[in-house]
């Protein structure tokens, strides 16, 4: 049975050019293939590159959260050495506050009256139309 199909297949014509085709569209398949490995490589190279500068990133925020810390309590060490420069840094910062909590006092003044001012508004309009459903009625 295997010589009649070698026979039958030896008898069909084969087209002319047909091994140049195969063999370019073999090439083209290879270089495919070579593009598709240097395409998942890239990927990979990325992720490392992006894995490292994240790394960087934290260790460079945390420095500089100890630093600023560090710095923090030195002028602090260097305020509370002399008692009148603490006074005087006590002053300025409750001054500080009392402005700002003045000025917070102020904005919710305002705040409130506005507040009045539109419940005032809304409470003449239910009134009217209140005084409108009973005439209508």
């Amino acid at each position: 049975m295997d010589e009649l199909d070698y026979k039958a297949l030896e008898q069909i014509p084969i087209p002319e050019g047909l091994e140049e085709r195969l063999s370019t569209k073999i090439d083209q398949w290879e270089q495919e293939e070579q593009k598709a490995q240097r395409r998942r490589l890239f990927p990979k190279a990325l992720r490392y590159i992006a894995a490292a500068a994240s790394v960087a990133l934290v260790i460079g925020v945390g420095y500089n959260l100890v630093s600023q810390e560090r710095n923090r309590i030195l002028a602090e060490q260097d305020t509370y050495q002399d008692p009148v420069k603490a006074q005087q840094e006590a002053e300025r910062a409750l001054m500080l506050l009392a402005v700002n909590l003045n000025k917070g006092m102020g904005h919710l003044e305002k705040a409130k009256a506005l507040s009045d001012k539109t419940e005032k508004n809304l409470y003449e309009q239910l009134n009217v139309l209140k005084s409108y459903e009973t005439d209508n009625h």
